[in-house]
């Protein structure tokens, strides 16, 4: 075998870079790969009611694949999906539906029928479900509760009240009453009603609109309880060794009380003649500076001292005088 040293350097470089390329292609793509991504199916649906792709496909509530394409086919929604680790049969059903109440979708399967899925067949419209959507919901009510005559209705609650008001038992005469009393509050408060669920239709789009955002910040949150539950051990033995040293400095602080309580006094008698003489020793010390200074003056000339004597030799006219030294002498 050739030693690595006696190849060509170049031919090494270009085959350990289509190398490194494929290994990324591979990774990157590791979910699409035939046997390790899953069987890709298809599916027709009449229409996509907010599914999008990436989101999970789901059999008996088990997280089996994801949605990997959604596109509109002539009259319908071609949707592609992978499934892995599941058995489909030539019978299933798939639907949309809606995952949380913010109103994010996933796929559902049921696997039915005999023989296994071609999954160059895709599932028809006839065995498909589309889910229906909580804006849809509220749209509608608003829509329905708008078309309502409110007027009529609480003429008609009226007339059934005043028919029934000789012939009919009290109970059943104070029930029509309060629905002929309860028609007329919705209809002096119709606007009102109406503007409330526009409101609720418009809430409940923005909720769905940011969904995904929901979904992260609770995600988030899942993602710190959790450390915090991993940490738990931690921060509570941090708390049972606060406790444990604060027994600990209490035990101490007791059984040396009768050391301790004698030395702090004399230490409060001490500070409290310190402060009866505050103004002698600030004298005192104002007084040694300059006295300090001098005697490092006089000591300062090596193994020699500084003196100087006024009045001890008599001058010429007999009196005593003072002749200040010559420099440098001693």
């Amino acid at each position: 075998m050739k030693p690595f040293r006696e190849r060509d350097t170049v031919k090494v470089g270009v085959v350990g870079a289509v190398v490194m390329v494929l290994v990324g292609l591979v990774v990157f793509n590791w979910d699409r790969l035939p046997v390790v991504g899953g069987t890709t199916y298809t599916a027709h649906f009449r229409e996509a009611a907010g599914l999008k792709p990436d989101d999970e496909v789901r059999v008996a509530g088990v997280k089996v694949g994801k949605v990997t394409a959604v596109e509109l086919e002539s009259t319908y929604v071609k949707v592609t999906f992978r499934a892995r680790g599941v058995w489909l049969g030539d019978q299933t059903v798939a639907a949309i539906k809606i995952k949380t109440l913010l109103g994010q979708k996933n796929l559902a399967l049921d696997p039915l029928g005999a023989n296994e899925l071609d999954p160059d067949t895709p599932i028809p419209q006839e065995r498909t479900v589309t889910a229906y959507d909580v804006n849809d919901a509220f749209g509608d009510l608003a829509k329905t509760t708008g078309e309502i005559d409110t007027k009529q209705l609480a003429q008609s609650f009226e007339t059934l009240s005043q028919t029934f008001s000789a012939t009919t038992p009290e109970s059943v005469r104070t029930a029509l009453d309060g629905l002929s009393k309860l028609s007329h509050t919705i209809s002096s408060r119709d606007q009102d009603l109406k503007k409330l669920l526009e409101s609720t239709s418009g809430v409940s789009k923005t909720l769905a609109d940011r969904g995904d955002q929901f979904a992260a910040l609770i995600k988030d949150g899942n993602t710190l309880l959790g450390e915090f539950a991993r940490r738990r051990e931690a921060i509570h033995g941090l708390l049972t060794g606060t406790r444990d040293l604060s027994k600990q400095l209490s035990a101490l602080v007791a059984e040396n009380q009768a050391q301790l309580g004698p030395a702090l006094e004399q230490l409060d008698r001490v500070t409290a003649v310190l402060q009866r003489n505050q103004d002698n020793l600030d004298r005192s010390l104002r007084l040694a500076g300059p006295f300090y200074r001098l005697i490092g003056n006089s000591v300062g000339s090596g193994h020699w001292i500084d003196t100087y004597i006024c009045g001890l030799i008599p001058a010429a006219n007999g009196t005593a005088g003072c002749v200040p030294p010559t420099p440098g002498g001693r």
